[in-house]
């Protein structure tokens, strides 16, 4: 028992070595990052004022729940975009600092290695989405939302967080076979991902086949359910319906997604791949 606590705690502390990497990298490239901030403000911006353009043109529809229908999509774009950026550089950074093999050798196992890229992942990126929704929401669009229940909507993103690891470990992979392209066909599988959830509009209006593909995307609960809390005032008794679903998809994404990893690391390792760059 109490080898098996010290071998817990081992493992925790270098999952927390690697939440405490990340955030001193981070702070390096600290303006790099407001740097990009600042283009997610202007994509979200250019994305809500399309309902500021429809009431323009004399169109007829609720500006201020149509805005903020959007500015959830694009805030939550935004967030799967920084989990998927970090998981997808994680072996990104490693070639970069010239780390790769003391960390792919460290006496740390690989779970925990991805979890503490996921958990740092999803602390920035949490406090990023929160940032990103109040500066465009009240900066500078002053939206209304009078029946708006925050921390239902924070609870459902923090649930489909761990959904979104899990998706963003087997993407993470694609780097790791393929240092040339393996990073963009990451995010093309992020917009695919979004395409299909009704990221800016109800999946219904998504032919057959795609809604079914919806049903199993943990992108598609998390939208319901925080549009649910902002826009409906609806609390964490009728978030029921979405969080099922995504611990669901959780619990199978997160095993799928370390073996789809190892089984990626494998190949790398016998084809040379790891320390490539291209």
């Amino acid at each position: 028992m109490r080898a098996l606590l010290g071998t817990m705690r081992a493992e925790l502390v270098g999952a927390g070595g690697v939440v405490e990497r990340n955030a001193y990298l981070t702070k390096r490239y600290i303006w790099w990052d407001v740097a990009w901030f600042v283009w997610t403000v202007a994509n979200t911006l250019t994305i809500v004022f399309i309902a500021k353009g429809i009431e323009a043109e004399g169109g007829t529809l609720d500006v201020n729940q149509a805005m903020t229908t959007l500015l959830i999509g694009a805030v939550v774009w935004a967030y799967l975009g920084i989990l998927f950026e970090f998981l997808m550089e994680t072996v990104a950074w490693e070639r970069w600092e010239g780390t790769i093999e003391y960390t792919f050798m460290a006496p740390l196992s690989r779970a925990m290695h991805l979890a503490g890229q996921g958990v740092f992942a999803i602390i920035y990126g949490l406090l990023r989405a929160i940032f990103l929704f109040a500066v465009c929401a009240f900066l500078f669009f002053d939206l209304s939302m009078p029946d708006a229940q925050y921390l239902p909507a924070f609870v459902v993103l923090v649930v489909a967080s761990v959904s979104f690891i899990g998706i963003g470990i087997m993407m993470s992979v694609l780097p790791l076979i393929s240092p040339e392209k393996g990073t963009q066909l990451g995010f093309v599988a992020q917009g695919t991902l979004l395409v299909v959830s009704g990221v800016y509009y109800p999946v219904e209006v998504l032919p057959q086949w795609m809604q079914w593909i919806a049903t199993i995307s943990p992108a598609t609960y998390a939208l319901d359910g925080i549009r649910e809390a902002i826009l409906d005032g609806q609390g964490m008794t009728a978030m029921w319906d979405e969080l099922w679903p995504l611990m669901l998809i959780g619990v199978v994404s997160i095993p799928l997604g370390l073996w789809v990893f190892g089984r990626g690391e494998q190949y790398a390792k016998r084809h040379g791949k790891l320390k490539r760059s291209g």
